[in-house]
């Protein structure tokens, strides 16, 4: 990114959260290197608990580990080697950039009481995780993804989110992801 590009958004971002986000968060650590963090897919990932954030300077790491782990349990040992790079290059700095933006609109109160939602659903539904309030058991933002079948093209993984601001009735798209003309196995296999 052009470095005036980089200094607007933390100017910005800055301006609007008076203060609370400074520039030696994650989310910066992110932008500035343009790096996203990278974790291998193994078979034994179901033992995953339940992350709950208490600390607001390790926030956007957290949330960020925890998302990404959430995903490669969904993705299960037959899916996750076949989308990982695409994943982890084009999806996840999205699902990234949006559970930093909801985080940022949240209360001081509020942030403390985030969770990240365990046990992605399985088969072909479309869970992958929620981020929520511990205290009101109020999801925040939804992460889903849905298998489509285009014809003549084969099925693709639409990764999308929605948002208690709305209700949760917009998709607010992130990606496709390309598989093939054959029936992808079921989530979790």
């Amino acid at each position: 990114m052009k470095k005036w590009f980089q200094k607007s958004i933390i100017i910005t971002v800055a301006l609007l959260t008076f203060g609370l986000i400074s520039p030696s968060h994650f989310i910066w650590e992110q932008i500035l290197d343009n790096k996203s963090p990278s974790r291998a897919i193994s078979s034994n990932v179901l033992d995953y608990e339940q992350v709950t954030i208490t600390d607001e300077s390790s926030l956007y790491e957290n949330l960020a580990d925890a998302a990404k782990e959430q995903a490669y349990i969904k993705f299960g040992s037959r899916i996750g080697p076949v989308i990982q790079n695409e994943f982890d290059d084009i999806i996840f700095p999205k699902m990234q950039e949006a559970i930093d933006i909801t985080i940022a609109k949240a209360s001081n109160t509020e942030v403390t009481r985030l969770s990240i939602s365990e046990k992605p659903s399985g088969d072909y539904h479309e869970k992958i995780f929620n981020i929520y309030n511990e205290t009101t058991k109020k999801d925040l933002i939804r992460f889903h993804v849905r298998t489509d079948k285009k014809p003549q093209e084969g099925y693709y993984f639409n990764f999308h989110y929605h948002l208690s601001e709305d209700k949760y009735a917009k998709h607010y798209v992130l990606g496709d992801i390309y598989w093939s003309k054959n029936t992808p196995p079921k989530w979790l296999s």
